[in-house]
């Protein structure tokens, strides 16, 4: 995937704002599990964002290493709230960048 344009990390970010977390990292931190399920969120959604109730001290760290094993980008960190994008590679399945 090619780094994303500001301009599109824009978009996503509003497009994220309606969404509610699909993984909360809590107090076991970051697990195989846990990278497991935000992988299959990115599978089926592209878009979503993770809640860090635990950890909030080194989001920004942890949030990279995620976006690094799930080969997604971090569009956003908002408060305690990551934003992770990852392309669908079916093109008739991409919600967003058709």
């Amino acid at each position: 995937m090619e780094q994303l344009k500001g301009s599109q990390r824009k978009y996503l970010r509003a497009q994220a704002h309606h969404l509610k977390p699909l993984v909360i990292i809590g107090v076991k931190g970051v697990t195989e599990q846990l990278l497991d399920s935000v992988d299959v969120a990115l599978n089926d959604h592209e878009l979503i964002k993770v809640k860090f109730s635990e950890f909030k001290e080194s989001k920004k760290e942890i949030s990279e290493e995620i976006a690094e094993a799930t080969k997604s980008e971090r569009v956003g960190l908002i408060g305690n709230i990551a934003i992770f994008y990852r392309q669908q590679p079916d093109p008739e399945k991409r919600k967003f960048f058709k």
